[in-house]
């Protein structure tokens, strides 16, 4: 399969890097062996595997080669690119595809590489860093678009920026956010933004086993701990390993926090609302409209105000038997919310399939005061 076609398919993937070491961070993994890792990123589920062949990133031409012999994954070689000879070279030693970084190239020269990469048989992913880098890739037609949170000359890390770039890209071109993809959380902020794909790299090569990190990395469904009032208690559901923090300012509801408490960027903090919102520096928006006072059965999640997924409960302290059937039928992504706990997660997941898993009631010993042990219990169960 072609590059640009993998990272096109429906859903959301990932890019999975071999380096040696970077020059933000140093030595990563100096003595690695592509060959195990390639194949490990290709058992994880990967979408595509990016090489470095620059020597600053302890990469050789020879390691996209055997790369090459080791995995069927379309190859993204990377490097400072400048030159048709660079590009011919990247598809004699097994690319499909080639990095163009704008900030090193001006209109001319990128769009003549882009070209020269067509007649080669390679696909491009043209990197932008800013709106003005964004702006010039998407009039040179480019088809992959990187958007990179880090800057390449103070290596400063900016990912607010990179996620507001992500949201302006257009809908009809492949956009993958590179850079600092840490946890599960950043990965789904990346998605929700309209990110098709996330590039990972220094996570992996720190990790003992790159290949299961990068499976924890595009883990679903996300696991969110909701009903905190207190700080006490998102310390212990971050530290537990939760993906979304939830802060519920409805009026009505007895687990209701004036405010948003502050939790790690590791995590997402979602702000649940009932009837009516304001504005909150919530990286996501969980909102129900109101019926007979209460909230309504199902809710949805919003970005910037824009839809990203279904919130599918339960009716107001209710059951109901069609509650997995129904989840299950609902297209998208999935929030999965009501009557759920540490002893029946893994079956609706099995069942569902959601993108993530909601819980608050059973994670407490009174409303808004969490009991810790529930709270370890129920993520140790949906992750």
């Amino acid at each position: 399969m072609r590059f640009a076609d993998a990272l096109g398919a429906p859903g959301f993937g990932a890019i999975a890097e071999f380096k040696r070491r970077s020059p933000s961070a140093g030595g990563l993994r100096p003595g690695g062996d592509v060959v195990a890792v390639a194949r490990a990123y290709e058992r994880a589920g990967a979408r595509a595997m990016s090489v470095l062949v620059d020597d600053a990133f302890g990469g050789t031409w020879d390691d996209l080669r055997a790369a090459r012999a080791a995995t069927t994954l379309p190859l993204l070689a990377k490097g400072f690119f400048s030159t048709a000879d660079d590009l011919r070279t990247a598809r004699e030693a097994g690319a499909d595809a080639a990095l163009l970084i704008l900030r090193d190239l001006d209109a001319e020269t990128c769009a003549r590489l882009m070209r020269e990469a067509t007649e080669l048989g390679l696909d491009t992913l043209v990197e932008a860093h800013d709106a003005a880098e964004l702006e010039r890739a998407t009039a040179l037609d480019a088809r992959v678009i990187g958007l990179n949170a880090r800057d390449l000359s103070s290596f400063a890390i900016d990912r607010r920026a990179q996620l507001a770039l992500v949201e302006r890209a257009p809908r009809d071109r492949i956009v993958v956010a590179e850079s600092a993809i840490e946890t599960a959380a950043h990965g789904a902020a990346a998605e929700l933004a309209g990110a098709d794909a996330i590039l990972i790299g220094s996570s992996l090569m720190r990790a003992p086993d790159p290949g299961t990190k990068l499976g924890e990395l595009l883990r679903r469904p996300l696991v969110k701990v909701c009903g905190l009032t207190r700080q006490e208690d998102v310390d212990v559901a971050v530290e537990a390993g939760a993906d979304l923090v939830g802060f519920v300012l409805a009026e009505e509801s007895p687990r209701r926090t004036d405010e948003l408490l502050d939790a790690p960027d590791t995590v997402l903090r979602v702000a649940v609302f009932v009837g009516e919102a304001h504005d909150t520096d919530a990286d996501v928006v969980q909102f129900y409209e109101r019926e007979n006072g209460h909230r309504a059965r199902d809710g949805v999640l919003l970005r910037s105000g824009e839809q990203v997924g279904t919130v599918v409960d339960l009716p107001w302290e209710q059951d109901d038997a069609t509650h997995l059937a129904r989840a299950r039928a609902t297209p998208g992504r999935v929030m999965l919310a009501g009557g759920l706990d540490a002893r029946n997660v893994r079956a609706a997941i099995d069942a569902v399939r959601p993108w993530a898993v909601d819980s608050a009631r059973s994670t407490e010993r009174a409303p808004g005061v969490k009991d810790h042990d529930a709270v370890r219990a129920w993520v140790a169960a949906a992750r």
